[in-house]
């Protein structure tokens, strides 16, 4: 795959989150993909495997969060993309908000998305997951 058809797979893939579209992020991503998002003390941390994983992420991040994701920037180099972005939200068990520049660090093969590793500031995040000794905010 070219690497201008590997960059459009990836705002594909980032157009059908944005819109909550469920089905066409798992038509853009590998039965087997891997994502990454490390760090401790908020929900989303971890790695999921396989579609059945994305879905509990998916799941998972629209109980726990509201976000807007900005894609800034996209550079290609082989099967990678790296995308720099900018997110802004809310955890909704804490209501506190978080701004976010990460960077997601994406693996397309055969037109599909096989590896996401997010880099995104894991202690901003934590940070509003945290509930406060007197109660959430």
């Amino acid at each position: 795959m070219s690497l201008e058809t590997n960059i459009q797979t990836v705002k594909d893939f980032f157009a059908a989150i944005g819109r909550g579209d469920r089905e066409a992020v798992l038509a853009l991503v590998a039965e087997d993909i891997e994502w990454i998002i490390p760090g401790e003390d908020w929900p989303l941390a971890g790695t999921r495997h396989g579609h059945a994983g994305l879905a509990d992420l998916l799941e998972t991040a629209s109980k726990s969060m509201e976000t807007s994701t900005e894609p800034r920037e996209f550079v290609a180099q082989g099967d990678r993309v790296l995308v720099v972005g900018f997110a802004r939200g809310k955890i909704k068990a804490t209501n506190k908000t978080f701004e976010d520049d990460w960077i997601f660090a994406i693996t397309v093969r055969d037109g599909r998305l096989t590896n996401i590793r997010e880099y995104v500031d894991t202690q901003a995040l934590a940070r509003a997951a945290q509930v406060d000794a007197s109660g959430p905010a």
